[in-house]
């Protein structure tokens, strides 16, 4: 009898990747004797590689090695020789459509991921817009496997780490140990686009308020990239209590371990808080042109610790990406930051 192989398709950003973990942890601990490959970008390996014994994380180029039609094909024959059962397609894009077609014509069993493309356009309409929730994206990808045989109950996720979180001793000895009286907060404040960016001059004062509160706090800045580069230097040169993460901890494993100790993260709709939700740390979330009923709210987040206003122009964008039709970013140049401050307040004070 041939052993059940599932081959998981997903691509994208890391933060697209990481909503997929809960799902393939719970689909690996409750049905132990098939096996599961995940297919992604190389940066996603440290996601999947320690997840479960019979989870294999496969990595694949898809700017140079498999590049175009001709790498697809590559790929494909790549693929074929693993000789999988079932085939998951959590991206839905022209890529994993190509991949999905072939196993087609091979007669393999392939499901893929429906993203309601028809009511994200009503969600984020400027004339005729339906504000309705979406399935979340966890619920979209057990959906998938569902459909493949696997009923999954993902509720039994709670984090990659064992209860008391992962091994600080395993990070430089600049990050240290964590003390009794300490409280420590993430603050990941940039995103991939403008819409989704909480503004810089009111994230310094909700860094220097937490620090009035908290005088013996560590926060921890998340992130990389230009703005990253400009101003956590700055934040940390002002405030001693202050480090840039990427500066200890420069692969994501490092960075996770991190996460899982402490006690809330500040992050805007991006990867970390999705990085954040997998230890099990809460967080607290910023939204601006995007918005939670699109179905991306980091896994097991209460939708307490979300920060936004009522605006009859949001969601403007489910992904963020698209420039502020009012033309002031509204959304989030009215959020006072006494309100992330006092919500933050509220996570440690519990």
């Amino acid at each position: 009898m041939v052993k059940e192989h599932i081959l998981v398709i997903r691509f994208s950003a890391l933060g697209d990747v990481a909503m997929t973990v809960p799902v393939i942890w719970a689909l690996a601990r409750q049905y132990p004797d098939i096996r599961i490959t995940v297919l992604s970008k190389s940066f996603a390996r440290p996601l999947f590689e320690n997840l479960a014994p019979n989870v294999n994380f496969m990595e694949a180029d898809l700017k140079h090695e498999y590049r175009g039609m001709k790498g697809l094909n590559a790929l494909y024959r790549r693929l074929v020789a693993k000789q999988f059962t079932k085939v998951a397609d959590l991206h839905d894009v022209l890529r994993s459509e190509f991949l999905r077609m072939r196993f087609n014509i091979g007669r393999y069993r392939v499901e893929h991921v429906h993203k309601h493309r028809k009511q994200r356009r009503q969600l984020t309409s400027s004339h005729q817009k339906l504000k309705k929730p979406l399935p979340t994206s966890i619920k979209s990808y057990t959906d998938v496997f569902a459909r493949l045989g696997y009923t999954i109950d993902v509720n039994l996720f709670h984090s990659i780490f064992p209860e008391q979180g992962g091994d600080l001793s395993q990070l430089p000895a600049a990050i240290g140990h964590k003390h009794d009286e300490e409280h420590w907060i993430g603050i990941a404040p940039f995103a991939a686009h403008k819409g989704k960016i909480y503004p810089p001059r009111m994230m310094e004062q909700v860094i220097s308020q937490l620090l009035d509160r908290y005088p013996t706090a560590r926060i921890f800045f998340f992130g990389q990239g230009e703005q990253e580069a400009e101003y956590f230097p700055r934040w940390c040169q002002q405030h001693k209590q202050c480090s840039n993460v990427r500066q200890y901890c420069q692969k994501i494993s490092g960075e996770l371990i991190l996460m899982s100790h402490l006690d809330v993260m500040l992050s805007m709709d991006s990867a970390n808080m999705h990085l954040a939700s997998l230890t099990g740390t809460p967080v607290v979330s910023v939204w601006g042109a995007t918005h939670p009923m699109a179905g991306f709210l980091g896994f097991n987040q209460s939708e307490d610790n979300i920060i936004q206003i009522d605006l009859d122009c949001r969601p403007c964008s489910i992904f963020g990406n698209k420039p502020c039709r009012r033309g002031d970013y509204a959304c989030l140049q009215n959020i006072p930051p006494e309100r992330i401050v006092e919500r933050i307040s509220s996570l440690i004070n519990n």
